[in-house]
């Protein structure tokens, strides 16, 4: 089955950014001259994804104003002579149309699975990217396109991985490696949560990035309703 959908998970309030992120959501935080979530959606789009679900919490509406096509002030650009201004903000305009944003508000217990549980309620029982809105991957194949690859050749959930110097493992999610599978692909059996170096059950890191497949929506409502 073609992945068409993604997932945005935006609802967090930044703690770790205050008093920064109490008036401008993390999301909105410049990365170059964007803000660090249209890097996400940029590279959505990029991939072929024609459906984005962005999952927010009270106090993001700047998400929404960012992304919201705005006619009026492109034509004010526009006659100023300010060009090259009108063009990135139609240009930012048009990502919601390509990607077919929506927004959904979030609901349900705190952590990661939320977002997707709320998200697959609406997007049906199909694969589906989840990709965070504060990272940001740059690549010659866009990071969700390689998500997209590795699940048409595996079938599977996809978890993106990166090398990890084992003296830093307890920063990150370490998975246990069954076996290489070539062509980047690892089968892996696990993940431990920042083990010590010691512990560490490989010499990968998990990253932001997803497949999520329908299995794992059921689970994910069976461990919710447990």
């Amino acid at each position: 089955m073609n992945i068409r959908k993604a997932v945005i998970p935006a609802a967090g309030i930044g703690s770790r950014l205050l008093p920064l992120t109490k008036a401008i959501p993390k999301e909105m935080l410049p990365v170059g001259d964007k803000p660090v979530i249209e890097h996400t959606v940029r590279e959505l789009v990029a991939s072929g994804i024609t459906d984005i679900t962005i999952v927010v919490s009270g106090g993001k509406s700047l998400i929404q104003d960012h992304f919201r096509p705005n006619p009026a002030l492109v034509a004010q650009l526009r006659a100023d002579g300010k060009t090259a201004f009108a063009d990135a903000v139609e240009e930012v305009g048009e990502l919601s149309r390509l990607g077919h944003i929506t927004y959904l508000d979030q609901h349900g217990p705190y952590g990661n699975g939320t977002p997707v549980l709320n998200a697959a309620r609406n997007l049906g029982d199909e694969p589906m990217l989840v990709l965070w809105p504060d990272d940001v991957f740059v690549a010659e194949v866009p990071r969700a396109q390689q998500l997209i690859d590795a699940y048409e050749a595996t079938g599977a959930p996809v978890l993106a991985l990166m090398p990890m110097d084992p003296a830093e493992s307890q920063r990150y999610g370490v998975p246990v490696v069954a076996d290489d599978q070539g062509n980047g692909l690892l089968r892996i059996t696990g993940l431990r949560e920042k083990p010590k170096p010691k512990d560490a059950p490989s010499s990968f890191a998990a990253i932001g990035g997803y497949v999520v497949t329908p299995g794992i929506i059921e689970e994910l409502r069976r461990q919710t309703e447990a």
